[in-house]
């Protein structure tokens, strides 16, 4: 089954008090400002110049300063700390920066990082009662935490305080920790709802660091993890998130950390040039590449080490994992579709299992899956008692929710709007697939289920020439400040060819009818066949391809509809 058409919505042109009041802008970049809210003047510099977001002090979040004054105690009584973090990249980041400031204040601390195959997601008790042999009195958990209720009862048992920092949605039950750093807890009157697990930590370090009456030149050196876990996290790149991943993304590319600078060179990217898309498609799935095929300490040890011949090496075995795991990632996807019966146009909900999927791949397979067919999908390994399964899903079917009908059936689930997972016996696996179903017909059985493109504006090839440098005033761009889409109309293919090992993407020759010329890379795309001299319109986004020490613009093909 071929991939969903695409809808295309080309955005209203902008207001004539808008345009009045962006005069001072090139005339596409009026129309994404207006696109985005920016009406005024000053609020478009406010957004172009990424100015540090008012009320932003870390002393907001409820029960920071509980939070501050235990870890205080720990610090000047000598206790042993532990991090626990999560095994992706958010988890890895925010784990390595609590890691590196409290040994900065002296602070007897050590990591934890569970395995994903033998313990799963989030805190569990066994880890806490090791902790506790170990002589941990106080467990700070990263990006995990708020749904271990029963976990913190276990650590409280011990005699193990816990402070959970975690940006997932609470559940029914609130833990009882020494404290809770999450913006999305009831009665938390921070502004700013969308931070990832390593943005708390920062948040938390900055309490911590200005409790000591330490120099606010010193929380901004963790900026460069703090823009990575964001950006690997799918975190909105609005508010807040915007300006620690801008001021990360300038830290990164003058970074002294022997760890990031090898990982940067193994990906293949140049520092000084490094954006937002890097950090999403280059940087963030080789960190998360340790901990879906092995343990995510190699990429703890990579962040932290100051070892150079120790950088290069792990570098490397992460670049190595993250080529496997793309490998598994379309093996279990194939077998996943076929399972699934994707080529029914009656699914309404994508579900496979089988043993031999990998269980750390599994939710990558369902991405890829959604993003296909725009459909929910659940890819699971199996077990011979428990099923663990990865979920996406697309902005009509918010996918926590529907799980929250079926938390009877399961024995942990959580996770967002848009990506989740799950624990449960496989007795239980039939009637949790029949009830999502239900729940999915319900609320898809109606709709048009084909995948929107917001075009932000049309354009002619002259008017991208010289785009780039202005479109790039809109850096950092990711989920909620997205790339500026553009549609070009009745262009002429030049030249097209199928290229990739599966011949799985088109690079295109265009002009338009101005005689201008550009090339172009339509990814994924391989299965549409053009010929010379057809015309098309063009729906795509305007970036830099550099090859062989040469720079030159082309465009990005989002989706493209032969000309009739």
């Amino acid at each position: 089954m071929l991939p969903i058409q695409k809808r295309w919505h080309v955005a209203p042109p902008i207001t004539p008090e808008a345009e009045q009041e962006l005069t001072d802008y090139p005339p596409y970049l009026r129309q994404i400002l207006y696109n985005r809210g920016y009406t005024t003047s000053d609020s478009a510099q406010r957004f172009l110049d990424v100015q540090t977001p008012e009320e932003a002090s870390p002393l907001i979040l409820k029960t920071m300063p509980e939070a501050v004054d235990r870890l205080r105690h720990a610090i000047d009584a000598h206790e042993p700390i532990a991090i626990y973090g999560d095994y992706d990249a958010d988890g890895v980041t925010a784990t390595a920066l609590l890691i590196q400031a409290l040994r900065s204040l002296d602070a007897k601390v050590q990591e934890y990082i569970p395995n994903r195959f033998d313990e799963g997601y989030g805190v569990n008790k066994d880890a806490l009662t090791t902790l506790h042999e170990r002589g941990v009195k106080l467990v700070v958990t990263v990006d995990c935490g708020m749904r271990s209720a029963k976990e913190t009862e276990h650590a409280n048992h011990l005699g193990v305080d816990l402070i959970i920092t975690d940006h997932h949605l609470p559940g029914d039950e609130t833990p009882r920790a020494i404290a809770i750093i999450n913006p999305k807890q009831l009665g938390d009157n921070y502004p700013y709802k969308d931070m990832a697990g390593v943005g708390l930590a920062y948040k938390l370090t900055d309490a911590l660091f200005q409790s000591f009456d330490i120099s606010p030149n010193k929380i901004e050196e963790y900026l460069d993890l703090v823009a990575i876990g964001t950006v690997a996290d799918m975190a909105p790149l609005t508010g807040e998130n915007r300006w620690l991943v801008r001021n990360g993304l300038m830290r990164m590319r003058r970074t002294n950390r022997q760890g990031l600078m090898s990982l940067i060179g193994v990906s293949g990217l140049r520092p000084e040039r490094l954006t937002a898309t890097n950090l999403g498609f280059a940087i963030g799935p080789r960190l998360n590449a340790a901990g879906r095929l092995d343990s995510a300490l190699a990429s703890l040890r990579l962040l932290l080490t100051e070892d150079v011949n120790e950088a290069g090496k792990l570098a490397q075995e992460l670049d190595n994992q993250n080529r496997e795991r793309q490998k598994i990632t379309r093996e279990i996807q194939t077998a996943a579709e076929s399972i699934a019966r994707v080529s029914d146009p009656e699914t309404l909900l994508i579900f496979a299992s089988h043993p031999d999927f990998n269980a750390g791949v599994v939710g990558l397979a369902a991405s890829r899956l959604c993003e296909q067919y725009y459909r929910p999908a659940i890819v699971a390994h199996q077990d011979e008692e428990i099923t663990i399964g990865s979920c996406r899903s697309i902005p009509e079917f918010h996918i926590t929710n529907a799980l929250d009908e079926c938390a009877d059936l399961m024995e942990k689930y959580g996770g967002h709007a848009a990506a989740a997972g799950f624990t449960i016996r496989n007795e239980n696996l039939p009637a949790l697939v029949t009830r999502l179903e239900q729940i999915a017909q319900s609320q898809l059985g109606s709709l048009d289920l084909r995948p929107l493109i917001k075009i932000d504006a049309e354009v002619t090839f002259k008017d991208m020439r010289y785009a780039y440098e202005e479109l790039e005033k809109l850096q950092p761009t990711g989920l909620g400040n997205p790339t500026p889409i553009f549609v070009s109309r009745g262009v002429r293919v030049e030249n097209s060819q199928v290229i990739g090992k599966q011949f799985e993407h088109l690079r295109l020759t265009v002009k338009d009818s101005s005689g201008i010329v550009f090339n172009a890379i339509a990814f994924r795309q391989g299965h549409v066949v053009l010929q010379k001299g057809q015309f098309i319109d063009l729906a795509f986004t305007l970036e830099l391809n550099e090859f062989n020490g040469r720079s030159s613009l082309q465009l990005n093909v989002r989706d493209l509809k032969i000309c009739t």
